[in-house]
């Protein structure tokens, strides 16, 4: 392991916004799960999580829009999580925590106590192979898991640059009979960019310098 992913390690332990508790199988209850608004952000704002979020660059450029709501991104990768938390604690961004889980564990970590009105599953690893179906974020293993903890009302939104995994949630999103409230497989081309939809993660600029198309689906969870 690099020097410098060591560091970012090491100081990730320092940062007062993230949490990296043990994994245990099965997991326990965290003691924050309900409590994230009254014990950690000590205020009733809504919850936003950017699942697989890198770098972070969505739950950095969203609660700089939306100081009045709280954001918690949620990645395995430690050093890519450093960015997000550097970031946003240098520029004062009390808003935001990270936690360092696998997503399989989610559910150990919130409750409808913490009234989480949105998901962004950005750029997430497709798994295109059949036999891994389980393991893609939008399956529908994953989207129940969502289910037992996120408002009633919440918003899933998802960012990618593989096609088959947008075309292969929309299906899960129609089967499911779940509210379909955007959706297009070329977002720069269409009427959707807004100030949200601009923010761009490191690959995503890297892919639309090579002429990759992004895609973008926005649905009901319940």
């Amino acid at each position: 392991m690099g020097k410098n992913k060591l560091k970012r390690f090491a100081e990730n332990s320092t940062f007062p916004h993230v949490f990296q508790p043990r994994m245990e199988f099965p997991m326990p209850d965290h003691p924050l799960k309900g409590k994230w608004q009254t014990d950690f952000f000590k205020n009733s704002h809504p919850l936003t999580l950017e699942l697989g979020c890198g770098r972070a660059e969505y739950t950095v450029g969203l609660s700089a829009i939306f100081p009045a709501r709280n954001f918690i991104g949620i990645d395995w990768k430690g050093a890519r999580i450093w960015r997000g938390a550097k970031t946003t604690l240098d520029n004062g961004q009390t808003n935001t925590a990270f936690l360092r889980i696998m997503i399989g564990t989610i559910a150990a970590f919130f409750s409808k106590e913490d009234q989480i009105k949105d998901l962004w599953i950005t750029f997430p690893d497709p798994q295109p192979r059949d036999s891994r179906e389980h393991k893609r974020l939008t399956s529908p293993e994953f989207l129940e898991r969502y289910r037992s903890f996120a408002d009633a009302d919440c918003v899933v939104h998802l960012k990618t640059d593989s096609h088959p995994l947008y075309a292969y949630t929309l299906e899960v999103v129609r089967a499911q009979g779940l509210s379909v409230l955007a959706a297009t497989d070329d977002l720069y081309a269409s009427d959707l960019v807004d100030e949200v939809l601009s923010i761009k993660t490191t690959y995503e600029k890297i892919w639309l310098a090579q002429g990759d198309k992004i895609c973008y689906l926005r649905f009901k969870l319940s």
